[in-house]
């Protein structure tokens, strides 16, 4: 007999798994580096999950509490329960269930769950009128794994862009993800071979910023788990081959009126943006230092952001070229009017970056920012003399000056609370020392015999 505390939407997920044969449910949330972790529940737990909450030790998670502080509960959102596309052992079906992380000692949202810093942002925006929508265009390596089933940097294939069989000896895969993830929910827009060897683009539909995010987390899952039944590994990292491409996640970003309307949108301008798009975009700019830290989270995604690589490193916008930061897409409707902000990569928690991103733009409604004009010819073509003639700044070069950029920049700070900011600052900085102390290989190859 189902409780009466249940909601509607609860209701509708205990009838699926019953309906679907499911047999465990994965209570998914991230840790504040974006990796994705889940507690495991047989699947008549789920009545229990959605009336009392699932309890879990939080002192062992990443940037989470202290040991003296552990004792957290996980709420599922019945909104996200899908039906996982593959079988553990070819016999068990298992749902997943995104979460909210409660704090059981006030009863209250933790402040240090990623998914609430971004309810955080999206709340800002709603106070100001607005709803978010977002598109990430996330691309991913596959490689082969060797005979114990380790990953290695052989990639797939050596298709090259939009390729097709037989170089892109990767469209069976790409297929049974598409499939996978349909299943799932999502709508995919489309999926291609990327530049690089072995690399590869799947897009999505736009849909708002949490359900975007709860969408970037699980694609990154749901890929390595299809990539894996072919005996292959997928990959995220930014930058796994040198000297090559590395994999980006362009993001595309619009706010909408409470009566449904593009507040980016304005026909009778050149560029077709409104001025709340161009303050929204001169945000960004302003905070885009500070953004790297959280967009660009690794040691290994300045190894994409150099210039000759296709990846933005110049702090401007333009309507006709990618070598720009920010690019105004050519939108075929008014309600299709956005930005596209090229940074981020894959690395990224999607919760944190969403929610710095989101406060950047709305600091510059806030303040009335003024928009550069854009850049319209290739900034990589500029010498360093033309960029300050332009007043063109670059991004941080690694992700020490990032750090250091996040924690000058007050507002990207506040957008992560300060629970996850002082967290995030402590493990970046420590990443970035550790990376500091280390003697690559290169260095060894380069120096050993020489000096």
């Amino acid at each position: 007999m189902t409780s009466k505390n249940i909601s509607s939407e609860a209701e509708a997920v205990l009838e699926r798994i019953d309906e679907e044969g499911v047999d465990f449910l994965r209570l998914q949330f991230t840790d504040i580096l974006g990796t994705v972790k889940n507690v495991s529940v047989p699947a008549d737990q789920a009545e229990k999950a959605f009336t009392e909450g699932i309890y879990f030790d939080g002192s062992s998670i990443d940037g989470f509490v202290r040991i003296q502080e552990s004792d957290m509960r996980l709420e599922p959102d019945p909104r996200t329960f899908a039906v996982l596309p593959w079988r553990n052992n070819g016999r068990v079906t298992s749902a997943r269930l995104i979460c909210d992380v409660i704090d059981t000692t006030t009863g209250e949202p933790f402040s240090g769950d990623p998914r609430r810093v971004l309810k955080n942002a999206i709340d800002r925006a709603h106070e100001m009128g607005y709803t978010i929508n977002a598109g990430p265009e996330p691309e991913f390596f596959l490689f082969e794994e060797d005979e114990d089933g380790t990953a290695t940097t052989e990639t797939h294939d050596s298709g090259g862009y939009f390729d097709m069989a037989p170089k892109d000896l990767a469209q069976d895969v790409r297929s049974d993800i598409v499939y996978g993830l349909d299943e799932m929910g999502f709508e995919v827009e489309a999926s291609h071979h990327e530049v690089a060897e072995g690399q590869h683009e799947i897009d999505f539909k736009y849909e708002d910023a949490l359900t975007t995010a709860d969408n970037i987390a699980t694609f990154r899952v749901a890929v390595r788990a299809l990539a894996a039944q072919h005996d292959l590994h997928a990959t995220f990292m930014p930058k796994p081959i040198p000297r090559i491409n590395g994999s980006g996640m362009h993001t595309h970003l619009s706010l909408f009126t409470e009566d449904g309307e593009n507040a980016f949108h304005d026909a009778d301008d050149e560029f077709d943006l409104s001025e709340t798009a161009k303050q929204f975009l001169a945000g960004i700019l302003e905070h885009a230092p500070a953004l790297t830290a959280v967009c660009n989270p690794t040691v290994n995604s300045y190894k994409r952001l150099v210039p000759g690589y296709e990846a933005p490193v110049y702090i401007a916008w333009s309507d006709v070229n990618r070598s720009a930061l920010i690019r105004k897409p050519a939108a075929r409707v008014p309600a299709a009017s956005r930005i596209e902000l090229r940074s981020p990569d894959p690395s990224c928690n999607p919760y944190l970056a969403l929610a710095a991103m989101i406060q950047a733009g709305l600091d510059g409604i806030e303040n009335d920012l003024d928009c550069p004009d854009p850049v319209r010819e290739n900034i990589y073509d500029f010498d360093e003399q033309k960029r300050e003639e332009y007043g063109i700044e670059t991004l941080p070069a690694n992700l020490g000056e990032a750090v250091d950029a996040l924690e000058a920049d007050e507002v990207v700070m506040d957008a992560l609370g300060p629970h996850t900011s002082k967290k995030f600052l402590e493990a970046k900085r420590q990443e970035f020392q550790d990376y500091l102390v280390d003697v690559s290989q290169w260095e060894i190859d380069r120096y050993l015999e020489t000096f």
